[in-house]
């Protein structure tokens, strides 16, 4: 493959060793430099233009300074599509090796490499469940996980089972235990940080009854999903974490939501984070409206504190 063809299938990039195997050498790489047909991006790695480089531009750069190397966690997740594209170009090289990062760039060693890494995609990456895993480990709260978790499986990116495979093979990757249990949380359909809350602090703490998450139900021409039902009760739960949710759209997609839930004989109650934030009225509300619609449970207290009546 020719320079030029192999600079298109790298968004401009190349690396002084691809120069020299296709019988370029050092001469003609200062003198693209002089006539600013190329700019030096790191050291030994070049692009093809004297202006910013774009992101993709900088993540093949990193990718080609540590080759063979493959984008990493966020970074790799941004190349799937899957995640904003943050400043920092993540990687991961095997085990074996010692890189020195320059400004921008954060490698990790790893000792999976053969089996983690896609170098055969533009740019090389880990496989999708592992780049979930990591960045989840290095995500600032508990919510954040979950988030990003939750996310890749309702986009059907990947499913539960497949990133608690993956995690049972990371045996070091720190904050498991917390990661385990946010993929039990999102198994069972909880796939947002709301979610997550109301069925940790409100549902189980309180000992409701178990909902159905992610219930799919036909409306007409469409099917769409119920965030929490409860069946024997004819009760939904819809848990509403966007802020402000003022959209005229959004306003008549919940009403005809909630009119055909009446119509089949349920009642549709809207929880935000105001509320799931007060878990104990939360749930003191939810038993006595589960009790009148025929639960034959008691709620129960969450800690010598529970503000349940």
């Amino acid at each position: 493959m020719l320079v030029a063809d192999l600079m298109r299938r790298q968004d401009g990039v190349v690396s002084r060793g691809q120069v020299l195997e296709r019988g370029g050498n050092d001469d003609d790489i200062a003198r693209l430099i002089r006539r600013r047909e190329r700019a030096r991006l790191f050291e030994g790695v070049y692009v093809e233009h004297t202006g910013p480089p774009s992101w993709c531009q900088r993540a093949w750069a990193a990718t080609l300074l540590h080759s063979p190397a493959a984008l990493d966690a966020g970074s790799a997740l941004a190349a799937w599509g899957a995640a904003e594209r943050a400043d920092t170009i993540e990687l991961a090289v095997c085990a074996s090796r010692r890189v020195t990062d320059p400004a921008g760039v954060r490698t990790r060693r790893t000792r999976a490499w053969e089996r983690v890494t896609q170098l055969n995609l533009s740019p090389p990456r880990v496989r999708l469940e592992t780049a979930a895993l990591i960045a989840a480990s290095r995500s600032v709260g508990d919510d954040a996980a979950v988030a990003l978790l939750g996310d890749l499986v309702q986009q059907r990116r990947t499913t539960a089972t497949r990133l608690q495979a993956e995690l049972a093979v990371l045996t070091s990757l720190p904050r498991r235990r917390l990661l385990t249990e946010v993929l039990g949380d999102v198994e069972q359909g909880a796939w947002s940080a709301l979610e997550r809350r109301y069925l940790r602090s409100v549902e189980r703490a309180h000992g409701l009854p178990r909902g159905r998450r992610q219930l799919r139900v036909v409306q007409g021409k469409r099917t769409v999903l119920r965030d929490v039902a409860y069946p024997g009760q004819h009760t939904v739960v819809e848990l509403d974490g966007r802020l402000g949710h003022v959209l005229w759209r959004d306003r008549w997609t919940d009403l005809d939501r909630d009119l055909h839930s009446v119509v089949e004989g349920s009642i549709t109650l809207r929880v935000g984070w105001a509320q799931v934030l007060q878990p104990c009225r939360v749930a003191d509300a939810m038993s006595a409206i589960l009790v009148v619609r025929g639960w034959d449970g008691r709620p129960v207290r969450c800690g010598e504190r529970c503000e349940l009546r």
